[in-house]
């Protein structure tokens, strides 16, 4: 394999989505150890192998399963995929089968983790579920991005990817993460209606049923504003219960949640039809989204030690 070839292969893995996986993953994961789970480093890792090769899997089926769409789009930083299947066909079938082998291996290592850690079944069913949404995203015959449903898969994503840091040290999902998963459930919102975004043209051509497709650009940078407060407001009612240690400052949370609020009223006002001037704004709301997530985990390593 020439390094071309190779380049090519991982530009298809979009690594900058696996990057904001790895976050919240983290998140999850850091928020058990604040709930009192012991930090395990094999278990640690497992799970986020596990975690990672179901992500992988979701990069290049999405690719290969969306190729018709994306050829009439246009990529960019976070929409319109890689674009290396348009331009390079003889990768489909490498792209087919190497997402059907990581999605293989994530199940495999999941059956391991079980069995090693004496973890309950849940865990296995819960990565089972995980990676059955994330393929079938777009692949046949479930492909839900095109039957009105890619929103509500990708928000419940939001939840999943946290959860299964948490559950991997924690061994369970209680109901103090379930609540703390809510403004996560948010800021997925955000994400879909911002990636989709720049999209709209490319995703009606393409036959998919999106929010963005059905309702316009407009309606999507409304979403995004709302999503971005009631998260922030979410983070301030999460400040006023009893259910978290009191070494969690919410508040603090909330402060630092700003930043992608802010970029999301300002994407809302400077809203535009245009697709050059909606990606610009597209792209900076979601590096601000990376942004406090990394933050947020930086805050939770300084709370652990």
């Amino acid at each position: 394999m020439n390094k071309d070839k190779l380049l090519k292969i991982i530009k298809l893995g979009r690594f900058q989505f696996i990057f904001g996986g790895f976050l919240y993953f983290c998140l999850g994961a850091f928020f058990a150890i604040l709930l009192n789970a012991e930090f395990a480093l094999d278990k640690f890792l497992l799970g986020y192998v596990i975690f990672f090769a179901a992500h992988l899997s979701m990069q290049y089926s999405n690719d290969y399963f969306d190729l018709e769409a994306d050829k009439h789009g246009k990529p960019s930083q976070f929409a319109g995929g890689s674009g290396i299947l348009v331009e390079n066909p003889e990768l489909r079938t490498f792209a087919k089968w190497f997402s059907i082998t990581l999605l293989s291996l994530s199940l495999i290592l999941a059956a391991i983790f079980t069995f090693i850690f004496s973890y309950s079944i849940f865990f296995f069913l819960f990565v089972v579920f995980g990676n059955f949404l994330a393929f079938f995203y777009a692949a046949p015959p479930i492909r839900l991005s095109y039957n009105g449903l890619g929103e509500i898969a990708t928000i419940s994503i939001g939840f999943l990817m946290p959860a299964m840091g948490y559950l991997t040290l924690m061994g369970t999902i209680n109901m103090p993460f379930v609540i703390f998963s809510i403004p996560l459930l948010l800021y997925q919102l955000l994400f879909i209606n911002a990636v989709q975004i720049p999209d709209m043209e490319g995703d009606k051509l393409g036959g998919k049923k999106t929010w963005i497709v059905k309702r316009g650009r407009l309606f999507g940078f409304k979403t995004i504003a709302i999503a971005g407060s009631l998260a922030t407001l979410s983070f301030l009612v999460l400040s006023l219960t009893k259910l978290y240690p009191a070494s969690i400052n919410f508040n603090i949370i909330a402060f630092i949640s700003i930043l992608p609020l802010s970029l999301a009223i300002l994407s809302y006002l400077k809203k535009s039809e245009n697709r050059n001037t909606a990606t610009t704004l597209v792209n900076r709301n979601l590096s601000s989204l990376i942004l406090f997530l990394a933050i947020i985990n930086c805050y939770f390593i300084y709370l652990i030690v």
